[in-house]
Order: structure tokens, then sequence, then C-alpha cells
């Protein structure tokens, strides 16, 4: 007889999840509250869309980025096969074609014959194994019922999402494209400011007005556990730190050198391609907070978009997450309820890739397969911080990066050789202990 589980959310970790142990003959009933509710950020009804951006980013060994996707590969992960389907130039970033991602994702689910979708809100946990994927939009009835269930103070933050505009609109005598460095395929479109454009831009962004954050209040906002991820940090958070915090950071123009005078700009904002087609690009770094018509005022200062055509304006939603090191057992399934798992970003775990990989982890370690990983690999790290209590500080969401890796036995001072060095390390224990078992 086959085994069920009910998955509750239809993102990235829950989809993953779902396609792995409907793979491994579980009966999954995958329940999805869109269409009947909507969420301030989603705009379609597919599952696994993606909100913020449309890049995973980068596939480079030198990153923890590109090393949790080799460990994502050896273990198995199916939407990030997909994703390798659905990819759009973007140098060494995976960067997808959002709408076929989604819709291939999509169609994946609805075929597979162990999987029943329900198009309906979850407002409690059901009884039987359950894996909550319900994201950083968690409806509140459901959150409601997770701090009955927890009695623990959950934290949230407001996230924000960037830009998308036409490229009909964009100035091509003014914007070119170039890779940093020229290492790669040119696949970014650059905006290069001189002096008083930055300024001039920078001072529009911190006395444009911005949407108030009452708008998505509610009994939960009301807490003083509030802030930004710094990750997702709007734009105009960001130039009040100083007026030259951009082109020191995202805008820096470092590898970017003008075309025609081969010359270094004072700053650069770059343009990513939102899809296959190249007819949209998103605003790299402009997640913000301004209200719609500031937005076309502001956004139209940057050189080559002064008739910038927005597709989608940037905004703000609710991000929540879980206090997880006080509310999850080893296995990452709920201390007050043993049969129940958290995958995803609801866990405090943040990045497209991050949750594809969480969702794949926790769908594996039901099925038995998977008791723990290398302390050596970003995904082992990134199960280990969710479990462990901040020395000195408040828990706050983990992704993929070198600084969580135990350090290398041997000094190396080049800082490129030694990332290479902890990837290699990493992906040989990996391959030592765990293999695929469908591919067996």
């Amino acid at each position: 007889m086959s085994q069920q589980i009910t998955i509750i959310g239809g993102g990235l970790a829950g989809s993953e999840a779902a396609l792995q142990l409907a793979q491994r003959g579980y009966e999954v009933e995958l329940w999805e509250m869109r269409p009947g509710v909507r969420t301030e950020a989603h705009q379609t009804d597919d599952f696994a869309e993606l909100v913020c951006s449309n890049s995973l980013k980068s596939i480079r060994l030198d990153t923890g980025a590109g090393l949790l996707k080799a460990e994502m590969r050896i273990l198995g992960s199916i939407l990030l096969d997909i994703a390798e389907k659905c990819k759009v130039p973007a140098g060494h970033a995976l960067a997808v074609d959002r709408e076929l991602f989604a819709k291939a994702v999509t169609a994946s689910l609805e075929t597979h014959p162990n999987i029943r979708i329900i198009r309906k809100e979850a407002c409690e946990l059901p009884p039987g194994k359950v894996i909550l994927a319900t994201g950083p939009l968690t409806s509140d009835p459901m959150m409601r019922h997770l701090r009955e269930i927890l009695g623990e103070d959950q934290l949230f933050f407001f996230d924000a999402i960037a830009p998308i505009i036409d490229a009909d609109s964009i100035d091509s005598e003014i914007v070119y494209a170039k890779a940093r460095y020229d290492k790669g395929e040119a696949d970014y479109l650059n905006c290069a400011f001189d002096r008083d454009q930055y300024y001039t831009f920078v001072d529009a962004l911190m006395t444009a007005e911005k949407h108030e954050a009452r708008e998505f209040e509610n009994e939960f906002f009301r807490s003083d556990k509030f802030s930004f991820y710094e990750n997702c940090m709007p734009i105009e958070e960001l130039a009040r730190r100083g007026r030259d915090t951009l082109r020191h950071g995202v805008m820096r123009p470092m590898g970017l050198e003008l075309p025609s005078t081969g010359k270094k700009a004072f700053a650069v904002l770059q343009l990513r391609a939102e899809n296959n087609d190249f007819s949209a690009y998103n605003l790299v770094g402009c997640q913000t907070m301004l209200r719609y018509p500031e937005q076309k005022r502001v956004f139209r200062l940057i050189p080559g978009l002064a008739n910038a055509s927005f597709l989608r304006f940037g905004s703000i939603h609710r991000n929540s997450y879980l206090n997880s090191p006080k509310v999850l057992n080893p296995d990452l399934s709920l201390k007050n309820r043993h049969d129940v798992w958290v995958a995803g970003q609801l866990s405090g775990v943040e990045g497209y890739a991050e949750c594809i990989a969480h969702g794949m982890l926790i769908a594996r370690i039901i099925a038995g397969e998977i008791e723990s990983l290398p302390p050596e690999t970003i995904l082992g790290q990134i199960w280990r911080r969710l479990l462990t209590d901040p020395p000195k500080s408040t828990f706050s969401p983990v992704n993929a990066n070198f600084g969580i890796l135990p350090g290398l036995d041997e000094n190396v001072r080049d800082k490129k050789l030694k990332r290479e060095m902890l990837s290699k390390r990493g992906l040989d224990k990996l391959l030592e202990c765990h293999q695929d078992p469908l591919e067996q």
C-alpha cells in the first residue's frame, strides 16, 4: 500500500517535494490557495511562480550559489532540471523565462498520476503526514493556526520586488550590452551614469514618496519584530545609507567600461532579460517601495530609460518565517507535530535555489533516504543553521554562501582558488555518501 502525504503550498519547495515524493510512489495531495485566494505579489495561478526575480543566481563553483546547484544535481533536483530547460542568457547566472518555467512545473505536477491537486486555501494543518511549504506569504488563518500550535512568536519582515520594463522602450543608442570584465557572453544591458546623472537619481530616490507599510498591516505586523531582509533591501533604503552606497554596491561600474570610450562610468545599473524573446527586462537591484507614479518619474532618470514602459511595477509584500531553531526537530519536522515538516522560505531558507533544494531535502528525509549531509556541503550547513540558535542575535534567513562552511585545513590566500577548493571538497564528500536512488 502506497504512503500518503499532504503538501500545502505550490511554490518552489512544495512543487519540488511533491514531484520527488510522487516519483517515489507516494500519493501526494498538493494544496494551493490560488486562484481562490490571491497574494500581494503573485501574478499568475501557476505553480513555482518566481516573484522577485528570474535569476537563480550563479552557476560558478567559486560561488556559494554555484556549489549549491552542483549539490542539487548530485541529489537529483527535479525543478533544477526544469530550470535548465527554461533558461535565458544571463552570463554566469542561471536565469529562466518565468512564464515557461512556471508552466513547465505546473504541467509536470498536473500530469503526474500520483499527484492530486486541490485549489483551495488550507487554514489549518490536517491530520497525517504534512509538508508545510506556504512560503513568505502564508495566509493569516494558517499563521494564526501555527501560532496556536507552536506557542512561539513568529518573525516577520517586508520584502520588495523590482520593476520590469518593455524592451522596446529602452534607448539602444545609450544602453549597451556587455559582460563584466568581458567574461562570458554580453547577456546584460548596461545603463551608464556620469557623476551628475548618478547624484540626481540618488537624490530622487531618497525624496520620492513611498507606499505606506500600513497597506499590508495586520495583527502580525503590529509587533516590533519585522524588518527588511538585507538581500531584498529596497533601493531607496540603500540610498539613504549614503549617496555613494549604490555605486559601490549594486551599481558598481567596475568591468563595465563604455564601449564608445573604453572609460569607466561613474555608476552602472544593469538590466537582465526576463524571457527568451528578450521582450522584457528586469531592473537589477531596483526592488522598491516607491509609489507607482514615483517609480515612473525616478526610474526614467536612468540613462537610456527616459521613455521606459513599465510591464510590472516594483512593490512590497509580507515575508514571514518561523523561529526555526526553537520549533524544529533535527529532521526539520515541528516539535509540536512530528508528522509535519516545514519546507522553503517559511522555515527561514532564503533564495530560489535554496528553497528548491530544501523541498528536495525534506522529501528525501521523509522517504528515509537521507539522515544527514556532510558538514562540508552548503545544503548540510543550511540544514544545521535552521536548527542552531544564533549566539547573540535573532535567527534570520540563511542562504548559500561560503561563510557558512567550515574552513580548509590549509591557508589559501587566493580567494578564487580557496572557494574552488571548498567546492571540490564539498562535492567529493557528497559523492562519497549520497546518490539519487532513482538513478541507481
